[in-house]
């Protein structure tokens, strides 16, 4: 306990800040990475005008929430208040679209990845650079803007992803982590910068705007660099009461791709890791790249610019975490005082007790649309044969099921590409109950799925290890090496083997999934 607190008050801690679909998290580590104290906010996006956003006020609001649960819960942990830090790291969701003029004006709503309204700029910016250029991408909702004429673009002066948004202005420092930047625009893993090809197919597609492509895009730094300090302005807007002082250095800022990376230590070649929450994701790290462009496939970068294949899937645990809420919704009406997240246990617990192919039923967790299925929108479904075995224990493994289908239609591409990987590692809420999301992931990819220790620390753990980089790496250490000896080398992990039963049950849901698919397209057409 001494110890602990003589790092917080001598400034030998780091921070994560996270801004995720569904809760922003906040973590304290001390220089070993061990996590000390946490706090976090819950949000959800708005529906509007058909547009998936987040309000300003809103990230705010939520920033300064998470914070002041972190100090919360600081003072009662430790008797101290939290005052500051080593080193602070902001992470968010990747892509999306956040622009703004001269004067730092928002010009339009903000665009979260999970909208899919930008296909036509999609479809021609990957033709144009014969490079996958996903929906949810900064520059295909920049392009898609273009093209459908709105009135903001011409006074655009900055593009923003939430976490480069967030970091500037803490800092003042419009700058974006290397893994970050990948998701806005094109990365040359050879010089660590975008891709000048592609910036120069672009200025000449957007000769007629009044702006540069270089120039409204946030400066690429890589993991272990200084990206500012916070600013008294920013010390202010992350903890309003004054406590925390100005004067702390930021890392880069990384999307959830890259804390992920981080927090699985799956950043070395040949190694992937599944972070699964809102949405779903499978990150490999290649050797060589793909013999072609795959529509399903977005190509990535790690934190210190490595590149990755990424499998991104919109929908995960949302219709899981829907259907708890039912659950617990019947329990309160029967008089029984059960938390939301009693009932998720219990229907990871269950899922591991029903049969392997989910005894016939059938369901979809497309809360919003999935581009590797071919869904622009999404409805979540349900249905079952009517000779299956409709039970509690194969409904809940049915859940778990289908939040992992489009991860492993996708993987089918890197499995026909001999794309090798010698570890998959999980984390985020899905892995965080014991072994259910691990044997179902297992199965659905055939693979053996490890999860470390910290893997419900997810994201910003992995942000606040990126912070601490920064600070601790020693004559130039690669951040692979670095976490290999000073994060994980300690770590303990469960692994989870596929076992045939398994795979071959799996393997019957999601041919049942398949056939079922075309139901799912119909609910969702016009």
């Amino acid at each position: 306990m001494e110890n602990i607190i003589r790092a917080i008050n001598g400034g030998k801690t780091a921070i994560g800040i996270e801004l995720g679909s569904t809760r922003i998290k906040a973590v304290l580590i001390d220089e070993s990475a061990k996590p000390l104290a946490f706090g976090s906010h819950k949000w959800e996006n708005e529906l509007k005008n058909g547009i998936w956003t987040y309000s300003l006020d809103s990230v705010w609001e939520g920033i300064r929430d998470a914070f002041a649960s972190l100090k919360a819960d600081v003072q009662s942990r430790y008797g101290i208040k939290l005052t500051g830090a080593g080193a602070l790291g902001i992470s968010g969701m990747m892509h999306g679209y956040l622009v703004f003029d001269k004067a730092g004006n928002q010009l339009a709503e903000f665009r979260t990845w999970r909208n899919t309204i930008t296909a036509e700029a999609a479809e021609k910016l990957s033709a144009e650079f014969d490079f996958n250029i996903p929906q949810r991408w900064s520059i295909a909702h920049l392009y898609q803007a273009m093209l459908s004429g709105e009135e903001h673009v011409g006074s655009i002066a900055s593009m923003h992803t939430l976490a480069t948004y967030v970091h500037c202005m803490l800092t003042g420092r419009r700058v974006a982590g290397i893994g970050e930047a990948s998701g806005m625009f094109p990365i040359d893993s050879k010089t660590n910068n975008y891709d000048s090809a592609m910036l120069g197919r672009f200025e000449e597609l957007s000769a007629d705007m009044p702006w540069n492509i270089k120039d409204i895009l946030p400066e690429v730094l890589v993991a272990g660099e200084n990206a500012g300090e916070l600013t008294k302005e920013g010390a202010l807007l992350l903890d309003p009461t004054g406590e925390f002082a100005p004067g702390v250095p930021l890392c880069p800022p990384e999307g959830d791709a890259g804390t992920g990376m981080v927090a699985t230590n799956s950043v070395r070649q040949k190694t992937g890791n599944i972070s699964a929450g809102t949405s779903i994701f499978l990150m490999v790290v290649l050797e060589d790249k793909l013999s072609k462009l795959y529509p399903e496939i977005d190509m990535v970068t790690t934190p210190s610019g490595s590149p990755v294949a990424m499998v991104h899937c919109n929908n995960c645990s949302g219709e899981i975490d829907a259907w708890a809420e039912m659950f617990t919704a019947m329990c309160r009406e029967l008089g029984l005082d059960v938390s939301v997240y009693n009932v998720l246990d219990k229907m990871f617990e269950l899922s591991l007790k029903g049969d392997k192919d989910c005894g016939g039923l059938v369901g979809y967790n497309y809360i919003s649309g999935e581009v590797i299925t071919g869904l622009d929108t999404g409805k979540p479904m349900f249905f079952r044969d009517p000779s299956g075995r409709f039970t509690l224990e194969n409904f809940a493994r049915l859940q778990l099921s289908s939040a992992a289908a489009t991860l492993a239609i996708g993987k089918e591409i890197l499995d026909a590409e001999n794309v090798k990987i010698d570890r998959i590692l999980g984390h985020g809420g899905y892995f965080k109950a014991p072994l259910a999301g691990q044997t179902v992931m297992a199965a659905a990819l055939n693979a053996p799925v490890s999860v470390a220790e910290t893997a419900g620390e997810g994201g910003p753990w992995g942000q606040a290890v990126l912070a601490n980089y920064m600070l601790v790496k020693e004559n130039g250490q690669a951040l692979e090496d670095y976490l290999d000896t000073a994060v994980f080398g300690s770590q303990k992990f469960t692994e989870v083997k596929p076992q045939a039963e398994d795979v071959e049950g799996y393997k019957k849901f999601l041919e049942n999934y398949k056939k079922g698919l075309a139901a799912e397209k119909a609910a969702v057409a016009e």
